[in-house]
């Protein structure tokens, strides 16, 4: 990409996130930029452990597949497995992933750039969708809602008049009606999403995301970048993450299922399976100081977890798939 050179975002992100050299592609992985709920805690990895044998138990086996979408260098697959040793569960784990696999890795799991057709079991997308490229759209002076176009520089302009399936998503999804109003066109993420899902054969797909929903969706949009932990203006060029919100409940509806899909918070998904954050009682301190100190320091990573205005607010999507010869 040269300077001078104008794209839409999504190919401007494509290129910048996993063409040759791309952000997502280097050794360091994402964590070496940001933190996620896996980086947080690996009360993270206990939870989707729990999930998972939940899910193992809906389907009557001791089996199951685990399929992590964006897996990173593979950071929650092996939380996971050693949350689950030696509780009977065999797991077949899958890494999903566009970067090569990193060194050392459990050899149990096997890295894939798509997940496995025909898989049974869980198949969980933390911070996926987020990444997966696409336009951006503003509304003109006019009111005609227009492609935005930039440069490697990270300078933008107005394009084309958004047209065809990407003007039907906005209007239903995200309309844009006053001049400077601005939104990412999320049809591919739906896309991305919907395909996912059907490789599973039965089981639980869930998507974990920041993430917004239609009567609340930012006025100008939500594109950012990140480098070494810091939120930086989105270039893309290669140096930083570029990210954006989720239209979650567009990608609900792009998966169907109607009663068998669910939306909640992160901090209610994680309450269920037993994350509360709640502390220990006082008086283990004097029965136990050690235990009351591994159990406060727990409840500060549970609360991490759940805050409200953080991690808490996390959108975790689910779809359930039951088998084809099941109810």
């Amino acid at each position: 990409m040269t300077d001078k050179t104008w794209w839409g975002w999504r190919e401007a992100t494509e290129r910048a996130l996993y063409g040759p050299g791309g952000f997502y592609l280097r050794p360091e992985g994402p964590a070496g930029h940001f933190r996620t709920s896996v980086h947080a805690s690996p009360l993270f990895a206990g939870a989707v452990a729990r999930l998972l044998a939940g899910v193992a138990e809906e389907l009557g086996t001791d089996r199951v597949d685990l399929v992590d979408v964006g897996a990173g260098r593979g950071e929650l697959l092996a939380g996971v497995l050693a949350a689950t040793a030696g509780s009977g569960l065999s797991v077949r784990a899958y890494a999903v992933e566009r970067a090569a696999r990193p060194d050392g890795l459990d050899p149990r799991v096997e890295w894939t750039d798509r997940p496995p057709r025909g898989a049974r079991g869980l198949l969980f997308a933390n911070e996926w969708l987020d990444n997966v490229p696409v336009d951006a759209a503003e509304a003109d002076a006019a009111g005609t809602v227009r492609y935005v176009e930039v440069r490697a520089d990270g300078t933008e302009r107005l394009g084309a008049p958004v047209s065809g399936a990407d003007a039907e998503w906005l209007e239903r999804w995200w309309p844009l009606r006053d001049p400077g109003a601005r939104a990412e066109i999320g049809r591919p993420r739906d896309e991305a999403w919907a395909s996912a899902v059907s490789c599973l054969a039965a089981g639980r797909a869930v998507a974990v995301d920041y993430a917004h929903v239609r009567g609340s969706r930012p006025p100008f949009g939500s594109l950012t970048g990140f480098r070494a932990g810091r939120e930086v203006p989105p270039v893309p060029d290669g140096s930083c993450d570029l990210t954006s919100h989720v239209a979650l409940d567009a990608c609900a509806a792009a998966s169907s299922g109607g009663a068998d899909t669910e939306l909640v918070t992160q901090r209610e998904a994680l309450r269920r399976l037993g994350v509360t954050g709640d502390r220990p009682p006082l008086a283990l301190a004097s029965t136990d100081p050690a235990g009351y100190v591994r159990a406060l320091s727990s409840a500060g990573e549970a609360a991490e977890l759940t805050a409200r205005g953080g991690l808490g607010d996390f959108l975790w999507l689910t779809r359930r798939v039951p088998p084809a010869d099941g109810p």
